[in-house]
């Protein structure tokens, strides 16, 4: 039996994870070169070109395009991304990756507090426990040094967490109804556009080495944006949000290739602990994504 529903979303978070993880370093390369804005602008403008042929490829542009498409909640998620795109980098001007994850997995408990009024979700004790145990781990692995939650990038990735919860979950809503190229398009558009406008005045001329950043920018972008709509189109988001946590062996390995950085035993057990709370929430959920598929048929 194929995984479907809660299942299919975690994988798609899992997924997801992996692709924005190396996102976010290369984030962090562009950001000791360029305006945040403008990072958040290229962002957009690179990844446009791949979802505009994605979206021919599926031939759903008569989906993306609609006029039925509740445009309030599309111009307002696009507007989070926009924000929130552009907190991060400048919270990673001044804040190590690790540092910045730290932070940023306080998304996961807000997720699942934001789904109870939008979305009218029910919180089961066992996500409560995952989540818990999720961010015990965070810390114990992390152990962010205290003078770096007071710093401006600190607040600036805090906020940005704030506005990526609030993202999902509208991503959620509009997806009861609306396809998920409509968001991954308007997001992206919304990105380059607005982005452009606002980079404009400040705007630094593109550094040729910098083309291959560019290029991994869109493709991880691209398919982090399409992966994280899929998982919170097909799945309860207080199953799937802790595993944004998986985000943590990303970042422990990318630490390593780019900037030589060896996990100590600390980091190694808290990821455990993280690791085995995500697996403990999936096969707890196995069961109910069984039931519910028997019952569909």
């Amino acid at each position: 039996m194929h995984p479907t529903g809660t299942l299919r979303g975690i994988a798609a978070m899992l997924l997801a994870c992996a692709f924005f993880a190396c996102m976010d370093a290369l984030l962090k390369n562009l950001a000791g070169h360029y305006p945040p804005v403008q990072v958040m602008a290229l962002r957009g403008l690179t990844a446009l070109p791949l979802v505009c042929l994605y979206i021919a490829w599926r031939r759903e542009a008569a989906g993306v395009f609609n006029r039925r498409l509740r445009w309030p909640l599309h111009l307002l998620r696009t507007g989070l991304n926009m924000a929130m795109l552009v907190l991060f980098v400048h919270g990673l001007k001044t804040l190590g990756l690790a540092e910045a994850y730290t932070l940023t997995f306080i998304a996961p408990l807000l997720m699942v507090l934001i789904a109870v009024p939008l979305l009218g979700e029910s919180i089961l004790p066992r996500h409560w426990i995952a989540i818990g145990l999720g961010f015990v781990g965070v810390v114990i692995a992390l152990r962010p040094e205290q003078d770096a939650f007071l710093s401006t990038g600190a607040v600036a990735i805090l906020v940005a967490a704030v506005c990526y919860a609030l993202s999902n979950m509208l991503g959620r809503l509009i997806s009861r109804t609306e396809p998920s190229t409509a968001l991954v398009f308007w997001t992206t558009a919304g990105m380059a556009l607005g982005g452009s406008l606002l980079a404009a005045p400040h705007w630094v001329p593109i550094q040729a080495e910098h083309m291959w950043v560019l290029a991994g920018l869109a493709v991880s972008g691209f398919l982090g944006q399409l992966a994280i709509a899929e998982a919170f189109r097909h799945g309860q988001a207080a199953a799937i949000a802790p595993f944004e946590y998986s985000a943590l062996a990303w970042a422990l390995v990318l630490d390593w290739v780019f900037w030589q950085a060896a996990p100590d035993a600390w980091t190694l057990g808290g990821g455990a602990l993280i690791i085995a709370s995500g697996l403990w929430l999936a096969r707890s959920e196995a069961p109910r994504s069984v039931q519910k598929e028997q019952k569909a048929a």
